[in-house]
């Protein structure tokens, strides 16, 4: 069988290195890898926003099974054109990915299917905005309604902070036509966690618990970033609240979509906050979490692939995943400046060092390998990622192969 992954990502090596381990997988290529992917793939140079080069490659290759791992190409319907050509894909149609591609079509479908989430507004002139925030309570979230990285939520503690995120997003279009609407929502206290599922359409299959850390500095400080680690299981999510978020948030999101005649067919990401009065939906995403995915996998210990085909011929009902008893923790290790600008080209070394610890892992993110030396490319450079007995044991593992990992301006939380 071959595997095509598409997309650059720590994400994408993660899910390169599960599908490595079915014995039904021969052969595997990323569109584009990195550096990481290499070791386990055959990287390909095609970027995961050029549908019509990777469906040429999936029919000369005559690929199996493609994965789609960003978001972005989901948006702009890969999976639709995949279909169209009778290619075997894995993942959302651009008419489901709306429930990432905007943040007030998730809004909306929540209020329809009563899923608990933060009261809102939508606005798509600045001045509206403006007025409705000066008389609000504080603090505020800033949201722009299309695909930012992660990077556009905005929580404002005061007036001129909300009226600022509104500039920056509609008026200054830091985030270009992502921003032309946005939503004001109340600010939702308590501790955030991923809920991951994987869906057919209609039934659902969990994966485990997941919590993402996105703030740049250690205390949770400084500015959101695309992720600066995750941990799965998460000890905030307790059985109740897991069964909760499945049958009040993500089980009505499924069988809305179903009745919008796009049933969403691939992973359904919960973002919640987990409030006094309950858990609550800050966002859906329709594609695995990054970094969440790579704390997730080595946690797995049944067949990644069976999985995903089980979910594309509809055939989830009754399907059940087995987990090891381990706790996994996953550390990024980022550019100096990041998520600001940042240098690139810088050699990393310690890699064969880590390769040599047990139970002990690294995903690439931003790298490529040029004659066997590994460089640095993006922000988000590697996924440090180590299991243990419980979190701690996770974690002291984890920061003993950070240590170990060199490269100018590196940093981590």
């Amino acid at each position: 069988m071959k595997v095509l992954i598409i997309g650059q990502g720590g994400r994408e090596h993660a899910l390169a290195w599960k599908v490595k381990k079915s014995p039904r997988v021969k052969r595997i290529y990323c569109a584009s890898g990195n550096g990481g992917t290499a070791r386990v793939a055959a990287n390909v140079p095609i970027r995961s926003d050029d549908t019509k080069a990777l469906m040429r490659f999936a029919e000369d290759e005559k690929i199996d099974l493609t994965i789609v791992g960003p978001e972005a190409p989901l948006a702009l319907g890969v999976v639709d054109s995949f279909r169209e050509k009778g290619l075997r894909v894995f993942g959302p149609t651009k008419a489901a990915s709306a429930l990432e591609s905007s943040k007030i079509f998730t809004k909306l479908l929540a209020r329809d299917m009563r899923i608990p989430t933060a009261d809102f507004e939508i606005f798509d002139k600045p001045d509206k905005a403006k007025d409705y925030v000066r008389s609000q309570k504080y603090p505020v979230v800033i949201k722009a309604d299309g695909l930012a990285q992660g990077k556009g939520v905005i929580v404002a503690k005061d007036k001129n902070e909300a009226e600022s995120a509104i500039d920056r997003i509609m008026v200054e279009k830091a985030f270009g036509h992502a921003g032309d609407r946005i939503i004001v929502e109340e600010c939702l206290r308590g501790e955030e966690a991923s809920i991951i599922v994987i869906s057919d359409g209609e039934n659902v299959v969990p994966l485990a618990s997941s919590q993402d850390h996105k703030r740049l500095h250690d205390g949770d400080k400084g500015p959101n970033t695309g992720g600066m680690g995750a941990y799965s299981p998460a000890p905030v999510v307790t059985d109740k609240i897991f069964s909760g978020t499945i049958t009040d948030m993500i089980g009505p999101a499924i069988r809305g979509m179903k009745e919008k005649g796009a049933p969403l067919s691939g992973v359904l990401y919960a973002g919640i906050m987990i409030t006094e009065n309950g858990p609550k939906l800050l966002e859906f995403n329709v594609r695995f979490g990054d970094p969440e995915t790579q704390a997730i996998l080595p946690r797995l210990e049944s067949d990644f692939v069976e999985m995903i085909e089980a979910s594309i011929d509809g055939l989830l009902k009754g399907h059940e995943l087995a987990w090891n008893d381990k706790s996994c923790v996953s550390v990024v290790m980022a550019s100096g400046g990041y998520p600001g600008k940042y240098e690139k080209e810088k050699k990393i070394t310690g890699l064969d060092k880590v390769r040599k610890l047990k139970e002990t892992f690294v995903f690439h993110a931003g790298t490529k390998l040029v004659d066997n030396n590994v460089l640095t490319t993006g922000g988000r450079v590697l996924n440090v990622v180590a299991l243990g007995s419980d979190i701690k044991e996770a974690i002291d593992k984890v920061y003993l192969a950070c240590g170990e990992i060199k490269f100018e301006g590196a940093h981590y939380r």
